[in-house]
This record gives C-alpha cells, structure tokens and sequence, in this order.
C-alpha cells in the first residue's frame, strides 16, 4: 500500500507556534527539552507513528518491510513508498500511523544492476537501514538466495540520564584503558552476573576505580555480525567487531537482555555508571570499510542503497580497498560524509560518549578517488563541529594501502595513536643499538611529530600495546608470533613486534628468566606513565593477560582474548606497581605538562624544564650506542596557589645486559632524593606510593642493575 507523507521532520513545534523562545517565562518553557540529537534519516518515532526516510539517488521503487517478530523470514506487511507522494529529491520518506518503538523492518529498494557503472540494485535483498539505531536477531538461512540480514528496530531516544553530563577531563589528565567489552568480563572467573555484556562491565567498575584510569576505550560496539551472511558460524568468528554493518547502533551481542534493542537501554546504563564513577566513554569506530566486502560479498545494506555513493570504485565498477577488508567507505562524498557527522553526534548527545578512536582513520584523508589530500573535509569538519566540542577525538594515523600520517593528521584538536612510540620504547627496553636519542624524543612528548604542527604533547597517544599485536606479558615471552589458531597459516599478524623472550620461547619455570620479564614489564609502564603525553594501557597488561603468543586474535572468542581475573589475583604485585603509577601520574604535572620541554627554566635560577646526562654524569653524546640515560624534570609551578604536589623527576633508564654505575650530575646531588620507583626491586619495595622510599646516597653514586629502570623524586618544591 501506498501512503501519504504526513510528516518531514522528528519533534511536535506546536508548543511553540506563533511566539518567540524568549516571550516564555522560566517556568513556561518546555520542561522537558533535552540536548538529543535527532536523526534527519531511519526510523522516527512520532506519537501516532514512525516516519521512515532512507536516501537513494538511482533507487526506481523503495518499500519498508515490516516484520512481527524476531525469526520472521518474511515480511508481514509491506509499504511502498509513492515516488510522487513519497519522495522529494533523492529522500524517500514515508509515515506510517500506528507504529512506534519496537517494530522490526527492513528497507527494499529497486533500481539499476550495472556493476561495471557501480550499480548494484537487488529488488530481492533485504535492507538494513544506514540510520537504524538497533538491530536485532542475526542473519537468517538463506537457502533460497535471499540474505536475511538481523532486522532493524524502531528506538525511541528516551532515557532517565539523571543529570548526567559530559566529564570533560582534559586530555594532559587522561589515562586511557583499551577493552573488549565481551571479553573483559566473559571468562567465569569475572564472577560477573551478566558475563561478556554491558551491564558486566558495570560491575567491574570498581576494578577499573581502584586502578586509577580516566578513560575506557571500548573496542568497536557498534552493530557488526555475529553469524555469516547465510546465517551459518563462521570457523572464524569476527571476535574484534572490526566489521561495521549498523554505525548507529550499539551491537546487540553484548546485551544481558532479549528484547529487541534491549542493547540501547543497557549501553546507556553503562555510560551513565561510567560517568558516576568519573571515567569517560571512548569508541573505536570504523567508518572505513563495512562488512558487505567486495563483488563477491552479499548486499544487505549500502550496496543495495547506493553502491557507487557510499563505496569507493575504480573505473570498472570493483571495489578499491585501503582497509584491507575488500571495500572502502567513501567517506568524502557529501552524503557519507553526512551519515558520519550524524553518527558521531548520536552517539555523543544521545549516548553521552566522550569521545572516538577512528581506526584507519587515514582513509578519512582520501578524496573519492581514493587520493591523500591535505586538509580533507571529513577531517576537518570532524573537529570543528561545534557539536562534538566536548569530546576526544583520536586518530590511528594510517591505513592498509600504505599511508602513514602519524603527527601529520588533521588539524589541531585531533590526537594520534604514536606508533613511533611504541616502537622505539619496545627497541630501547629490547636492548637495540643507538635507541637513547630515540627514547629521550618519546619521554618528552615526541616534539618531533607534533611540535611544527602547533599541537601539544598530549595529542600524542602513547601506548605499548593495543588489541592489535602482543599483549605486555607476551611481548618480553615471545620474539615470533604465535597465530596457528587462527587458521590462515601463519601469514596473518604483523612480523615487526620487537619482542624478546629473554632465553624461552613461551612459559617458562625458570625463576631468572621470569625476574628479567617482569621487570620488563615494570620497565614498558612505567616509561609509558611518566612520558608526555596521554598514556593507554591494554586491559590486563596491569597483571600479565596472555594471548600465549597470537598477535592478531581478531578470531578468538576465548580464552585466549578473555580477561582472565584470576591472574588479577596471582599477579596482585604487579598491579599495585601500576596502580601506583597512575596515581602518581595524576597527581604530579610534572611528567604530563601541557607545552614541549625547551631546556629552559620556569623561573630566572631555576632548573631548566627537562636536563640529559649520560651515566658518567656529563653530557649526552647522542651518537653513541649506549644503553643508559638520565632524565632531569624540573617541577612544574602551581597555578593560581592551587595546593597541590610538585616534584622534581629524575628518572635513571639502563637497557644494558650488565649493572652499570650511574653518577648523578652536580646539580642533582644538591637535591634529597626518594626513590619512588625502582624496576628491579621486588615488591613491595619496587615502588612507594607515599614518596618515602629509600634515599639517593649522598655521593651521587647509584648502581643500577641491568634492564632496569629507577626514579626518584624531590620534596614537594613550590
């Protein structure tokens, strides 16, 4: 049935018709008016039905499917949209009375199948809504040719925030906290009631409260598959979630509940206890590729919509690919460009997140025809929205198609995973040749990415680990990868890891070897919590997750990516070093300033900011292959009186096989240093939360045993 257009745009006005905003008194005004931001497209929620509007330039007919229930394999009603009632430009909008929250639909659309001109219409396919905010059931069987995609679900904003805000911690203070939300909680020793879910990850907030972190960042939650495009599991399943096919929609495979779109409610609650907790929201999206593939992937969503818009083509129709996934978004046409800045802003005022990760984001940087481009408008207008003012956003600065734009990426609000540290903070504490030029650059911020950019220190991302590659405990136990469960024959995983296995490859009972990789370990956090900077720490690196060797679990929905909570336990040392550690950090200015290190004074007399020596107490000689370095900072000033610690830091690295003897430079004998943190201790004498550790000798002399690394700090100076 055809009908007619009713409505054009989400909110009742009448309440306002015929008077300005400011003739209201206080009291008259809308009580219930909230900043959400509603979606020009999709599915909106009207109090007598739902309006749907989907886009499409080439589409000759469109129709709404409408299902009754979850495993319904077809349609109970379907509505056509009249092209001379229903459409105006290239949107297809049509109201339907009687609906609201909770209708399940699919959208159909009819038009040109030319795949060489980069049309791929499919009157059959089922279609999942590029605005859909939920999703429910998965792909059903198709073995009559048909894809039957998980169907879309009418959502309705409303949601009890009680009062909840944006925290807006600068990033300088933020300690960032990279996890997978079903994994974090999804082995049985969580103890967790709702395992591997949202409201699980509620439950370990106190975990994440006593270890001090500011920020999660969850790997991707937005709608992926679970089953296969013929409703089968693959032997392989998408465990990472780096497989977008709904970007608006929280996935529904991490919700404890069954209704449909369930997962919007819980996820909010998330955020909400998140926020309690004063811990901000990140997401790792990917608006780079999408699961629909290449030519020979099903179409379910966007091909079948718009192919030649929302994907980037070559001449011939085929799928250019700088995700390595067999399509590319096109994220710098107008109306995709459009469906990104509407995702972000969805996401920020109608699920409170804090902030984006953007995977691959240099795709971002390339035009429609898949060119690096300076200053590329998704990029810029990214961080110029004054809609998304509040929020984080940071970029992996590079692609699969070879680009590299780690400290050269979009304008200056946009942070950047720095790659360059991780590798070179992995080389130095591996033992590599001439690596002390290159850990100075890294402890200071990486001026030399950064700097002629006019960004600070803290744009720059620090990190060891990530999802991606070794864990920690596996990086000093392993020297190759380890990746035969997942069965590709060992060719996937990155074979640059710069990991070192001190003498076993894999577990070992050998006391000795076990001492040198935890203190390895101590080394990598704590040159990681006192570099410039804004640290991110993996999820279980705090007490030695193992991935036993895999560097690219993408697959393994098991233990092998799970939290295992009992090694929280058995390593409880360890994770009271880095709880330590992020307290310090957050407490002390000194090792998160907000300008570059200049070698100057604060103040006329004073000790420059940042002070190199080499072991003997003199100058660097930074063409030298030596494995030692001393780094003096200079404590920071107060702000407006504000009381609080300042400390001069002096941190002593040694990556030489041997003890080496450090001799303090004359400047810093005159100070009465505490040892705050010492890597080759054991516990609990490895590191002092209160500051009160042993003191420096007097003479200056310090012997430092191999691999190792030592800090102390000044008496509280300002």
């Amino acid at each position: 049935m055809a009908l007619d257009f009713d409505h054009w745009y989400p909110g009742d006005v009448s309440f306002f018709a015929g008077r300005s905003f400011e003739s209201f008194s206080m009291i008259e005004r809308p009580p219930t008016l909230k900043f959400t931001h509603p979606l020009p497209y999709g599915a909106i929620c009207h109090d007598d039905g739902v309006q749907f509007v989907v886009v499409s330039r080439s589409a000759r007919a469109m129709r709404v499917l409408i299902y009754d229930h979850v495993h319904d394999r077809e349609p109970s009603e379907i509505i056509d949209f009249d092209g001379s009632l229903n459409r105006w430009g290239d949107i297809w909008s049509v109201f339907v009375p009687g609906m609201g929250p909770g209708q399940l639909y699919h959208f159909q659309a009819d038009g040109p199948f030319k795949p060489e001109d980069g049309q791929r219409f499919d009157p059959n396919a089922r279609l999942i809504d590029p605005y859909a905010k939920a999703l429910a059931g998965t792909f059903l069987p198709a073995d009559d040719g048909i894809v039957r995609p998980p169907k879309c679900v009418v959502i309705d904003d409303e949601f009890d925030w009680q009062g909840d805000r944006h925290l807006r911690r600068d990033l300088s203070e933020t300690v960032i906290y990279e996890l997978h939300v079903r994994g974090f909680t999804r082995s049985r020793t969580s103890g967790a009631a709702h395992p591997g879910t949202y409201l699980g990850l509620i439950e370990k907030i106190p975990y994440l409260r006593s270890l001090g972190v500011t920020a999660v960042e969850l790997m991707p939650v937005h709608e992926f598959p679970i089953l296969d495009c013929l409703g089968q599991k693959p032997p392989r399943p998408n465990y990472w979630g780096y497989d977008p096919m709904a970007f608006f929609a929280p996935h529904r495979g991490y919700a404890s509940g069954n209704e449909p779109g369930c997962q919007v409610r819980e996820f909010k609650q998330m955020v909400r206890a998140m926020h309690q907790a004063g811990i901000e929201v990140i997401l790792d999206v990917v608006f780079n590729h999408t699961a629909e593939g290449n030519h020979e992937g099903p179409t379910f969503s966007f091909k079948g919509l718009e192919n030649r818009v929302y994907y980037m083509l070559n001449a011939d129709g085929s799928y250019k690919n700088y995700s390595g996934c067999g399509n590319t978004l096109n994220g710098n046409h107008p109306i995709v460009r459009e469906l990104i800045f509407d995702c972000l802003r969805h996401w920020v005022h109608n699920y409170h997140v804090d902030g984006f990760r953007f995977d691959l984001a240099s795709i971002l940087s390339r035009d429609r025809s898949g060119f690096l481009v300076p200053n590329p408008p998704v990029v810029e207008v990214i961080s110029e929205d004054p809609l998304l003012a509040d929020t984080k956003i940071i970029a992996e600065a590079w692609d699969a198609a070879g680009a590299y734009q780690v400290g050269t990426f979009g304008q200056l609000r946009w942070a950047e995973w720095n790659g360059r540290y991780r590798d070179d903070m992995r080389r130095f504490w591996r033992g590599d040749p001439h690596m002390v030029g290159p850990l100075a650059t890294r402890l200071a911020g990486s001026s030399d990415l950064y700097q002629p950019g006019g960004r600070r220190p803290y744009h720059s991302i620090n990190f060891i680990t990530s999802h991606d590659g070794f864990t920690l405990s596996d990086l000093v136990s392993y020297e190759e990868k380890h990746n035969e469960a997942n069965g590709e024959n060992h060719r996937d995983g990155d074979n640059n890891n710069y990991g070192c296995n001190h003498g076993v490859e894999g577990p070992t009972r050998r006391r000795s070897i076990e001492q040198i990789r935890v203190r390895q370990i101590k080394n990598l956090l704590a040159s990681l919590l006192l570099s410039q900077g804004a640290p991110m720490i993996l999820a279980g690196d705090e007490c030695r997750r193992t991935q036993r060797g895999n560097n690219n679990a993408y697959c393994q929905d098991n233990a092998i990516s799970w939290f295992d909570w009992r090694l929280a336990r058995k390593n409880e040392p360890l994770r009271r070093f880095c709880q330590a550690l992020i307290e310090f950090r957050r407490a002390e200015p000194t090792v998160r300033q907000t300008n570059f290190l200049c070698g100057q004074p604060f103040r006329p007399g004073g000790l420059p900011d940042v002070s190199w020596y080499s072991a003997d107490g003199g100058s660097v000689d930074w063409e030298q292959n030596d494995a030692s370095l001393v780094c003096l900072l200079a404590a920071v000033p107060r702000k407006n009186n504000v009381p609080r610690p300042n400390h001069h830091v002096l941190l002593v690295c040694h990556a030489g096989p041997e003890p080496c003897r450090f001799v303090l430079p004359e400047v810093a004998r005159t100070i009465a240093w505490r040892t705050f943190l010492d890597t080759a201790a054991e516990s609990p004498h490895d590191i002092f939360p209160d500051l009160d550790g042993p003191p420096a000798p007097k003479d200056g002399a310090l012997d430092i045993e191999s691999r190792s690394l030592r800090c102390f700090v000044s008496p509280d100076t300002w």
